[in-house]
């Protein structure tokens, strides 16, 4: 689904962010990258998102080379995938519900899909009992539930979990940590960035653990080794 192929960036100032990077993400898979600040983490996540573009190498989702895509395409593109960050980025002045029903707006869907599909979102991040409230009425945990509800609504492909859990307590991080692997059961890829040793020594799934620039580990099964 995803392949970087030999990936390398270059910023101004002679700033090498990837060096070399081969790796791929097959569909309905969950792999969680990790590596200190600085490791190329962030310029991974904006290659996918096109917002980066390599100084060497390709970058492909299915048969597409991503950075090969025309303004238009590229933002229909972004439609296939669902991003979910540290500090949630909902609307303040919209409530739950209607954070979701505004990003299918966006996407285009009708008010009978609206109708049918916020609802359920809400309901898989056990959110629904409290759909009419605001973000600032809500928990961390509630409001990052309420960010994963927005990232899936319109159904995308795959999903980059951004260090959801940066700044929630345990309780918090786990149950959001068990929202995403019940998303990857549905079927939709994961892809998720975090520092947290806990929750990547607990999923006890593919880790790929960046090093100034490079891959320094591939382990399908792995742990927080750094």
């Amino acid at each position: 689904m995803i392949y970087f192929d030999n990936v390398s960036k270059v910023y101004k100032g002679n700033h090498t962010a990837l060096k070399d990077v081969t790796f791929s993400v097959a569909p309905g898979e969950f792999v969680s990258i990790v590596g200190h600040s600085g490791a190329g983490k962030t310029s991974i996540i904006k290659m996918i998102l096109g917002e980066e573009k390599p100084t060497i190498g390709t970058v492909h989702f299915g048969s597409t080379d991503i950075h090969a895509l025309s303004s238009d395409d590229i933002s229909a593109y972004r439609r296939k995938i669902g991003v979910v960050f540290q500090d949630f980025r909902l609307l303040p002045n919209k409530n739950a519900y209607e954070n979701l029903a505004f990003a299918m707006e966006v996407a285009g869907k009708t008010d009978e899909e609206i109708a049918a599909d916020v609802p359920h979102a809400l309901d898989l991040v056990d959110l629904f009992d409290r759909r009419w409230n605001f973000p600032n009425e809500m928990s961390g945990g509630e409001r990052q539930r309420l960010a994963i509800a927005r990232a899936i609504i319109n159904q995308p492909e795959v999903i980059i979990a951004d260090e959801p859990t940066g700044n929630l307590d345990p309780i918090n991080t786990f149950e959001i940590v068990q929202i995403l692997e019940k998303i990857n059961t549905m079927g939709t890829t994961v892809i998720l960035t975090t520092h947290n040793k806990g929750v990547i020594d607990a999923l006890n799934k593919r880790v790929i653990t960046m090093d100034s620039g490079s891959i320094i580990r591939d382990d399908k099964q792995g742990k927080y080794a750094i």
